[in-house]
């Protein structure tokens, strides 16, 4: 980090509190990175299946009614 700022003292600094176009690529370069080692990663199975059962269960709404509180008042009368 102290890496960053001091790039931005040495380059010319656009104005009040921004980012010359050095800086704003070099993290945009980083961010892609961070991103792409993400999504190769791929979603866990455990997860899939998760998703798979919520859409299921979407497609067809399920209503619990435990004959108590109505759900818009959180349990309050």
């Amino acid at each position: 980090m102290k890496d960053l700022k001091s790039q931005a003292t040495r380059s010319t600094t656009p104005g009040k509190g921004g980012l010359t176009p050095e800086i704003q690529s070099r993290i945009g370069h980083q961010l892609r990175a961070m991103y792409d080692d993400v999504v190769r990663q791929g979603v866990p199975d455990r997860f899939a299946e998760l998703i798979k059962k919520l859409d299921a269960q979407g497609a067809t709404p399920q209503v619990e009614n435990d004959g108590g509180s109505n759900d818009n008042n959180n349990g309050r009368d």
